[in-house]
């Protein structure tokens, strides 16, 4: 019989398959599959996108099927034949579009190449695979996300919003972007507009240099209450997002900074921008009549669109970034003036990196109090979730 020369793996699964190999050595997936698909088609970038991020958001489901099907549990198998065999079952049963064949074929090609003892199982695991309706052991399961993580929502917010966020975060999230007020809206974009002013739906188009601003994120400028004779220090203000809104009020005297020098770099606002540790005191001679400081943090509000974030983090790491917070929030109302307001946010659901850093914090600053607090949470309110504090 002839020879056939084995099927080429199409650029898009390949790229597919080394992003989610990275991620499990510690790379983030947006950042790793931007620098990835810059060669690809809009076409192809489309369907890698489609299956990094769909495989990280139903990665307990999708291990849960391989174990049933190989009987074999996931984490003892080679990371290649793990990731090959996730996105294959992927494919078939959540992208109707795509024909399962070519799932398949792609996915034990890669096994092949990369692990090629394992082509067998491969093949013979995937071979197994359909679109029927599967009744998961647990909720975990069901929701694909660490149980530890559930009980945790659920104490502090209740049973059904902790499973809202946690459905939420199996979803695509919607693209939004920031047109201020008086600007034309460009007519190659098809926008819907939010309850947010200046916030848009992106329905039909591309963003071209819009950038994508998530309808959470932008709650908290307005929250500062900016006048045109305030001036205005962003902390942690990279990539930008906010800084940009902030400074569609004309500012007496605004100033972004953070810690990452190649973070600043991101930023395109018109304003002085330093490179500096938040953790250390502020090398500032003035004080400033509005601070923002969107803190670091776990950023489990903001699991649809960065789910490595559910299977990356641990408990320890809520009391690691409430040491950090805290430090930076010490920094920060030193520099407020009197009369002044300072917006603390962060995209964390956990009360370790929210409310209980603003009261201990405030316990050094007798004369500041909280004016408000105010929580988004995914699957109740529209886009990431968000916790903010308004301190005066």
């Amino acid at each position: 019989m002839p020879k056939f020369p084995p099927s080429p793996i199409s650029p898009a699964r390949l790229v597919a398959f080394d992003v989610l190999l990275a991620v499990e050595e510690g790379s983030y997936a947006s950042d790793d599959l931007r620098l990835r698909s810059v060669t690809l088609s809009s076409r192809d970038a489309g369907l890698a996108s489609q299956i990094v991020f769909g495989c990280l958001r139903f990665q307990v489901q999708l291990d849960y099927l391989i174990a049933q099907y190989s009987g074999r549990k996931p984490a003892d198998l080679d990371p290649e034949v793990r990731i090959a065999l996730r996105g294959a079952i992927f494919q078939i049963r959540y992208l109707e579009r795509v024909p399962a064949h070519s799932a398949v074929d792609n996915s034990v090609e890669f096994v092949k190449k990369r692990k090629r003892a394992a082509t067998a199982l491969a093949n013979a695991v995937l071979r197994k695979v359909n679109r029927d309706a599967v009744t998961w052991p647990d909720r975990a399961t069901a929701l694909s996300c660490p149980e530890w993580l559930l009980r945790r929502w659920q104490y502090s917010f209740g049973e059904e919003t902790a499973l809202a966020i946690a459905q939420a975060a199996l979803v695509e999230p919607r693209h939004y972007v920031r047109i201020p007020a008086g600007s034309e809206l460009p007519p190659s974009l098809e926008l819907a507009p939010t309850a947010v002013p200046g916030c848009y739906r992106l329905l039909a188009g591309t963003a071209g240099t819009l950038r994508f601003h998530d309808i959470g994120s932008q709650t908290i400028v307005p929250h500062l209450d900016l006048r045109p004779a305030h001036s205005f220090l962003d902390l942690c203000a990279a990539p930008g997002n906010k800084l940009a809104q902030a400074l569609e009020t004309p500012l007496n005297r605004v100033v972004g900074s953070d810690v990452s020098p190649e973070r600043i770099r991101m930023i395109k606002a018109a304003c002085d921008l330093v490179v500096l540790d938040g953790t250390e005191p502020l090398p500032f001679s003035v004080k400033f009549d509005r601070i923002l400081l969107d803190a670091p943090c776990t950023g489990t509000g903001t699991l649809a669109g960065n789910p490595e974030i559910k299977w990356r983090i641990r408990p320890a790491d809520f009391s690691r970034f409430h040491e950090k917070q805290s430090a930076i929030l010490t920094n920060a109302l030193e520099l407020l003036a009197p009369g002044g307001k300072l917006v603390y946010a962060t995209c964390s659901l956990e009360h370790e990196e929210n409310q209980d850093v603003v009261k201990e914090v405030l316990l050094k600053f007798p004369a500041l109090h909280c004016e408000k607090e105010v929580y988004r949470t995914p699957g109740r309110d529209e886009g990431d979730g968000f916790y903010t504090a308004v301190i005066a």
